[in-house]
């Protein structure tokens, strides 16, 4: 016969286990009790269902980015971080590389150039999140210049746009600061070609003149993949 301290105390054990409150060995215990015992595993599930129906009540927030980036610092110390991790621009640069896919395909494909036009060797995309600035940016060989044309958003009031190229994980390095209006050009120096290969193109808010640290110090606002066409 099941004594009733016995019960009382399964079920306080079967509130705890569900909380992952025990400790390993007292876990690994419960478990093998609970393979076996269709009394303790009713109890067990009363608990979860108890304990899951606490927050029927709680409507759904949506967490903000800021959620994500110190996730990913818990789970990724800073000295094994790339700087994709670093900046939070895994997500965004997802949609840039498709984005980038299809701009290649179109350009092989003929369909941005028109006749006796040369293709730029390298091409991006650099788009944001939502949108809200999109930004295409193509080099040329010939006069090795980056060609940037912004085809949505703009600076915000008292801030700039910054240019920046991040090859694998080393720290990115400033190309400049955009210029007011929507086309533009960039200098883009011997020493830095073979960073653009296969890099990724960022622009960040920063303050009016550019980052006064030479790394990325406002929100970084679009990412693109430069692909070679």
């Amino acid at each position: 016969m099941i004594e009733e301290s016995d019960k009382d105390d399964d079920t306080a054990l079967s509130a705890e286990y569900a909380l992952g409150l025990l400790n390993p060995v007292e876990a690994r215990a419960f478990e093998t009790r609970l393979a076996v015992d269709p009394e303790l595993r009713a109890q067990y599930a009363l608990w979860v269902e108890d304990f899951a129906s606490m927050t029927d009540g709680i409507a759904p927030v949506e967490p903000p980015k800021s959620v994500f980036d110190k996730v990913s610092v818990t789970l990724f110390p800073e000295e094994k971080q790339s700087w994709l991790q670093k900046l939070g621009l895994i997500p965004a640069l997802l949609g840039g590389l498709v984005a980038a896919l299809i701009l290649v395909v179109a350009t092989n494909q003929g369909l941005l150039n028109g006749p006796g036009v040369s293709s730029p060797a390298y091409t991006a995309e650099i788009v944001a999140e939502d949108q809200s600035l999109l930004v295409l940016a193509t080099y040329d060989p010939v006069d090795a210049v980056l060609r940037i044309e912004r085809t949505a958003g703009a600076a915000r009031d008292g801030r700039t746009l910054q240019l920046w190229l991040i090859a694998g994980d080393n720290a990115p390095v400033s190309l400049g600061v955009l210029a007011d209006g929507e086309v533009s050009t960039v200098p883009i120096p011997d020493t830095l070609l073979a960073a653009l290969e296969g890099g990724l193109l960022a622009i960040s808010d920063e303050p009016l003149g550019g980052s006064p640290t030479g790394q990325p110090t406002g929100e970084v606002l679009a990412v693109g993949q430069v692909v070679t066409l």
